[in-house]
């Protein structure tokens, strides 16, 4: 059982989280832009976090399962996910992309014993959810659920029978189809799809990382077969995991689980392996023309990391400087002080391949070449300039009171296990995350920035106004130019 005193967290989360909120009101903009003081009126500890969480129970079944469970009794609730390695849509054929996507979201359509309106109708009256999930680059399919302790036997054996006795209705498949080729027509219109698709396609080309979106004529050559086959081959218990926290003991889960799951018959197939991509090339500039646009897409980004890189935590802190949130310098920059947009941003994604680090923001068209020009100041600031002493402190200890404030939710807590165990990292790796972080230099941090955002390699996307956008990006190196349609149409 779970409380409080399991979790050895001072009273300094408190003031750490209160140091971090946004200050009250939004900052306008102005016609002259100017600096934002930061109050931070809120008491800061210079303590490094000091926690240990509580440990799942863990099992190995003899079909290749493994079982993790964390029990907390503070709500009747139970919340669980089966992870498939293998199941993802990474290891889709190159003329099937979305195979995997398709295939879980049709396992949820209809059982051998239940139709698709049944499944719904028993989820309503249990107040319980299961859905099947799957990513067109990733390496995993996921079977999430959730149900109210009194619930858990009905909602688990639910889930169970989609995971394994999926039906796979052509009428379902058709309307899928049908519903979907909808959606492919009206995400074109997005200028955040659109950028997000050609930034994939720039830093990973062929790679199945660079998959974003199922197409028409993909949808087409899915068929109930393929998908038949795909579940057979695919969604097998040898290096899977259940994971389940909440308002439940470890035998309790092992006899729904050996009950349900129990017959999930083993492979025997190796443990699915991945390839990093191709090294991405030198910078180039790529612009998405979309007449009459208002706003001017803008992206960032280059090849980064893995997830078990040595320097995952120096990246994440200096990820956490640029752009990591409404404190770090493009929202502060771009946002707040200049007024160019309602949100600047950088992301770091790291996964079992070579992910990447990406910042964006959307902006007035008339600002498209100041908000640039800021963006990619800030990006070389990074390389060529330490961060200031205070600034890294409290980016640091930031970092460290979301982590903290996230142990409140048992499945948080649950699935950072589940990235342990997926990753291989040391058992006590989240017990030393606030002191790992902490312990990252200022030096650190501009290393990472050096060798990760090489200018050389930087890519920039825009989507915006051909008219009033071209010209601008030529400051930045001959530009390369598609329709929304990723037809190439001039340099």
């Amino acid at each position: 059982m779970v409380s409080r005193r399991h979790l050895v967290i001072s009273s300094v989360v408190v003031g750490l989280a209160a140091a971090f909120a946004m200050p009250g009101g939004e900052v306008r903009a102005q016609q002259k832009p100017q600096a934002v003081v930061m109050k931070g009126r809120a008491p800061v500890s210079t303590d490094v976090l000091k926690i240990k969480l509580p440990r799942p129970a863990e099992a190995d079944l003899p079909n290749g399962l493994h079982v993790m469970v964390l029990e907390d009794r503070r709500l009747p609730q139970v919340s669980f996910q089966i992870l498939i390695p293998g199941a993802g849509g990474y290891f889709d054929p190159a003329d099937l992309p979305g195979l995997a996507v398709v295939t879980a979201a049709m396992m949820r359509e209809g059982t051998t014993s239940r139709t698709t309106q049944q499944i719904s109708e028993l989820l309503e009256t249990k107040a319980a959810t299961v859905a099947v999930t799957s990513g067109l680059s990733s390496t995993n399919a996921t079977v999430n659920g959730s149900s109210l302790t009194e619930n858990f036997e009905d909602t688990f054996a639910l889930a169970a029978d989609i995971l394994l006795n999926p039906s796979f209705p052509q009428d379902e498949l058709d309307r899928y189809r049908t519903r979907t080729r909808a959606s492919l027509v009206s995400q074109r219109t997005s200028p955040g799809f659109l950028a997000n698709e050609m930034m994939s396609k720039i830093l990973y080309g062929t790679h199945p990382a660079s998959r974003t979106s199922l197409t028409d004529e993909g949808l087409g050559k899915i068929t109930r077969d393929a998908l038949v086959s795909t579940h057979k081959a695919r969604f097998v218990p040898d290096h899977a995991i259940v994971a389940i926290s909440g308002d439940i003991s470890m035998a309790d889960a092992r006899k729904a689980i050996d009950a349900k799951l129990g017959t999930w018959k083993k492979a025997g197939t190796p443990a699915p392996a991945v390839t990093d991509p191709p090294a991405i090339g030198p910078a180039r500039v790529t612009f998405i023309a979309r007449p009459n646009s208002v706003q001017t897409s803008l992206w960032v980004g280059t090849q980064a990391i893995q997830r078990v890189s040595p320097d995952y935590d120096i990246v994440q802190v200096m990820n956490e400087v640029v752009g990591g949130g409404p404190a770090g310098r493009l929202f502060t920059h771009l946002r707040e002080e200049k007024g160019y947009t309602y949100g600047a941003y950088s992301n770091i994604s790291a996964g079992p391949f070579r992910g990447n680090w990406i910042a964006s923001t959307d902006v007035r068209t008339e600002v498209t070449q100041d908000a640039l020009r800021d963006l990619v100041a800030e990006i070389t600031r990074m390389r060529n300039e330490p961060v200031p002493t205070k600034e890294f402190e409290d980016r640091k200890r930031g970092m460290v009171a979301r982590f903290a404030l996230s142990l409140e939710s048992p499945a948080a807590v649950l699935n950072s296990y589940v990235t342990r165990w997926q990753y291989k990292l040391p058992a006590d790796y989240w017990d030393k995350y606030p002191e790992r972080v902490m312990a990252v230099t200022i030096a650190d941090v501009q290393a990472a920035a050096k060798k990760y955002l090489d200018a050389t390699r930087l890519q920039i996307v825009a989507v915006g106004d051909p008219t009033k956008v071209g010209e601008i990006l030529k400051q930045y190196g001959t530009v390369e130019t598609f329709d929304t349609n990723g037809k190439v149409i001039g340099k």
